[in-house]
């Protein structure tokens, strides 16, 4: 269910296909099966990329970078790659502005 905040003179009507929401006179119709198949497709993609690190074939310079928070004990060890989950986010919203647009 999506919730959302009318302002006075915008509409909401539900059709058979999906909610049609009008939002200061624009049209914004929202398809569930869509978005169902996308969150899917997006889960997918998630769980390939995660098994292909895990298996090892991640770049060396992947988690060891200057910046890295890397404590080891003899009975256990902390671990935190605040240096390359930066880049990662860097990476990401450079690419996500590009294919936007």
């Amino acid at each position: 269910m999506i919730d959302a905040t009318f302002l006075e003179g915008d509409q909401r009507s539900v059709g058979s296909t999906g909610d049609q929401i009008t939002i200061h006179g624009s049209v914004i119709t929202i398809e569930m099966r869509e978005i169902g198949k996308l969150l899917v497709l997006f889960g997918t993609i998630a769980v390939i990329l995660g098994l292909i690190l895990w298996s090892g074939f991640a770049p060396k310079w992947l988690g060891r970078l200057p910046g890295d928070i890397r404590i080891e004990r003899a009975h256990g060890g902390f671990y935190f790659p605040i240096v390359t989950c930066i880049i990662i986010s860097i990476v990401l919203s450079l690419l996500f502005s590009i294919f936007r647009r």
